[in-house]
């Protein structure tokens, strides 16, 4: 089932659940509800309490479909289309194993994350190719967004503790 957003093109996938005395069967993606290709997917895992991002490709940006495996995160998807109506404006949602969402956000936004469980394991189906040149990263914790993260004490890569303020990226890419 399709749920729709106040940000255009940014939807809520309620997947399928097949349950019985064995385990459950899950439906993640169906192309043809969603309307697009997706020949690049990769998982990640993490840890509790680890951010990771917010990320985005400057050049042949990604539509992503998330959905969790197992765990739980607070998931962020910032509005970097510049023609817009929502431009800077982002959109929080907790997808988990149990509550069977996944999110499909377009081209021109910076994602994000923050893990919630003790293990988290997240699956990314792209609509085009990494291509790790023309990757950027925004500071999760960016006062200009002030997006309100579920933890004081993330656990952070070295890589996004050096991403860029919001108001660096409008400078260089608006």
């Amino acid at each position: 089932m399709i749920i729709k957003t106040k940000i255009k093109d940014l939807i809520i996938i309620k997947n399928r659940t097949f349950k019985d005395s064995r385990g459950y069967f899950k439906e993640l993606i169906r192309e043809s509800e969603i309307k697009n290709k997706f020949p690049f997917t990769v998982m990640s895992y993490s840890k509790k309490n680890v951010i990771r991002g917010l990320h985005m490709q400057t050049k042949k940006p990604q539509g992503k479909y998330i959905s969790v495996i197992k765990g739980k995160i607070f998931d962020v998807a910032v509005d970097l289309r510049k023609n817009s109506i929502t431009f800077e404006k982002f959109f929080t949602i907790i997808l988990s194993e149990k509550n069977s969402l996944s999110i499909y956000i377009p081209p021109g936004f910076a994602h994000g994350f923050c893990a919630l469980d003790k293990e988290n394991f997240i699956i990314y189906s792209n609509t085009k190719y990494r291509e790790a040149k023309s990757e950027i990263g925004i500071k999760y914790n960016d006062k200009t967004l002030n997006i309100k993260w579920p933890l004081k004490k993330p656990l952070i890569s070295n890589k996004d503790k050096s991403n860029m303020s919001f108001k660096e990226y409008k400078k260089k890419y608006c």
